[in-house]
């Protein structure tokens, strides 16, 4: 038998056959990546409520001190509980009620234990004295930590990014995605002449007798720890309101002095993006604590409601298109995928690092569904094409549960892809898009684990999806139309993919468009003009492959 290949957007013959899904393969793993990971004894029993986070930033020593107030309710009995604060930060005390508490030190986990009975329905306090020199970011947001630079005249430009690495980097706190406080109190304080930029409102601003300004910012919502943010500069502002699905929102925007005038330009898309993903996605999920753009020495993240920018006002993603369809130079990369964030990781959030897939692929796809908005549905359907060419096939997108171990970075274009892919199977663009909303308004300021994502879409869209989800997020074979013509009739079925795969898939016969529902089993024959030609709708993340005697 001969093979050949028609192949969607020149899709890899490496990533494409006879992969082997690496799902058996599991790489050791340490205590501490299990304390870090996992929902241990000394963090089950207790439910995070509130932080007061208190934040002195020392410029000249790279070094930071203060407090948090943890808040919590006893959920059931326990005496321990642990902290997480990383080297080569340190606590130096913990109180409750006015008391110094025992505390020890497991690498980068600090077990405390409590003096007086914790009643379960209870809710009590404790306060975490901390201090140190932070780790410096190598190449944030990539490489977490602190990034301690200056800007053109001479003054402190400080910010922090932490996705990967948690926010225990700099700040002591409970540091597992699946307990967020409900609402947060964040004090920073900095040297006279610089302002900070945290998450939420601006409550008040005191100005202290050591020639030092502390601010401080109140979010009313559930915010995910790697969210919190403080970016210190000698900022100038400005803002303007969005008339939204929710009513009037605030937009504040803080740039550096020179970059002012960029900013009132391009920071214009902020507006188009609360446009686009309120239609998409619902009403932006805080706007109670407002919308912010703030500039940043390092590319961005998506800190909840104070999002950062450093894409150097240009379009694409540093000036360049990642879909190379050239629809990617149509907006700012960071602004349009940072913000989307806001749906999806902060408004949604994962219960567990191995589903980071629900943060990131939502929101490149997010990227299409923007271009599609403001330029058609096809130009959104050609810049998710366009990225195919960047997905590796590694390993699976679904990372290792319990460890703090995400899948593979495919869970960004691939992700996308398989959106895109699933919306094709759906067929029906306003069912769709209530999908879209109807995740957004059922697990509203939620932590979520990946099988209620994948059950909720099942179930709204009427069929049944487990087939769909395994192949492209736990397996990391693209599947094959494998397909011949005998007769004038024509015969397919899958291959290369999962046990009882049958996606639907459309096709072009002779030029003429069919539904085929292909099984791992040969079809019966379909007939077919002579000589007809086939052709896999592109819109598939799918192969396709011609078998001839």
């Amino acid at each position: 038998m001969k093979k050949h290949f028609t192949l969607p957007l020149l899709l890899s013959l490496a990533s494409l056959l006879f992969a082997l899904p690496l799902t058996s393969q599991t790489p050791g793993f340490s205590r501490q990546d299990t304390l870090r990971g996992s929902i241990t004894k000394e963090r089950a029993w207790w439910d995070l409520n509130y932080y007061h986070l208190e934040v002195s930033v020392d410029p000249d020593n790279q070094s930071i001190e203060g407090k948090n107030t943890i808040q919590y309710t006893v959920l059931d009995n326990g005496g321990v509980m642990q902290i997480d604060l990383q080297s080569p930060m340190a606590i130096e005390k913990v109180v409750q009620d006015g008391q110094s508490l025992k505390v020890e030190k497991d690498g980068n986990a600090w077990f405390v234990w409590l003096n007086k009975k914790q009643s379960k329905g209870s809710i009590n306090e404790v306060e975490v004295h901390f201090s140190g020199k932070p780790k410096v970011a190598v190449r944030p947001p990539w490489d977490g930590g602190i990034t301690w630079v200056k800007d053109s005249q001479g003054k402190p430009f400080i910010a922090n990014a932490n996705q990967g690495i948690g926010a225990s980097i700099w700040w002591p706190c409970k540091d597992h995605p699946a307990d967020e406080p409900d609402s947060m109190l964040i004090s920073v304080t900095v040297p006279e002449g610089l302002m900070d930029v945290s998450n939420g409102q601006l409550r008040s601003v005191d100005q202290n007798k050591d020639k030092t300004t502390t601010y401080h910012w109140f979010v009313t919502n559930p915010i995910n720890n790697y969210g919190v943010n403080l970016s210190v500069a000698d900022y100038a502002h400005f803002s303007e309101t969005y008339e939204g699905e929710k009513g009037a929102l605030e937009c504040n925007y803080y740039v550096l002095k020179e970059n002012l005038d960029k900013a009132k330009e391009q920071f214009k898309q902020s507006t188009m993006m609360l446009e686009a993903f309120e239609h998409w996605f619902g009403p932006y999920p805080f706007y109670e604590d407002g919308f912010k753009l703030v500039e940043v020495p390092y590319l961005g993240m998506e800190h909840q409601s104070a999002v950062t920018y450093g894409n150097g006002y240009a379009n694409g993603y540093r000036g360049s298109d990642l879909s190379d369809s050239g629809w990617g130079l149509k907006f700012d990369f960071i602004i349009i995928h940072e913000a989307g964030h806001e749906w999806f990781a902060n408004n949604i959030t994962y219960k567990d690092k191995a589903d980071m897939w629900i943060h990131e692929s939502f929101t490149n796809y997010s990227e299409c569904l923007y271009v599609e908005y403001y330029f058609g549905k096809e130009a959104g359907a050609a810049y998710v094409r366009g990225t195919r060419s960047r997905i590796n096939n590694d390993r699976p997108i679904i990372g290792t549960y319990g460890v703090n171990r995400s899948g593979s970075g495919d869970m960004y274009y691939k992700g996308g892809n398989l959106l895109h892919t699933l919306r094709q199977i759906i067929n029906d663009d306003e069912k769709w898009r209530h999908i879209l909303r109807g995740l957004n308004e059922t697990f509203y300021h939620q932590t979520v684990t990946t099988k209620q994502v994948e059950d909720y879409i099942a179930e709204q869209a009427g069929i049944e999806l487990d087939y769909f989800f395994d192949q492209y997020l736990r397996d990391i074979r693209i599947p094959i139309v494998e397909y011949y013509f005998k007769d004038d009739q024509l015969f397919y079925r899958w291959a290369n993919c999962v046990r009882g795969f049958r996606m639907p898939v459309k096709a072009w016969i002779g030029g003429k468009e069919h539904w085929l529902k292909p099984s791992a089993r040969w079809s019966e024959g379909m007939k077919v003009e002579k000589d007809a030609s086939f052709e896999l709708d592109v819109n598939f993340y799918a192969g396709a492959l011609k078998i001839t005697e």
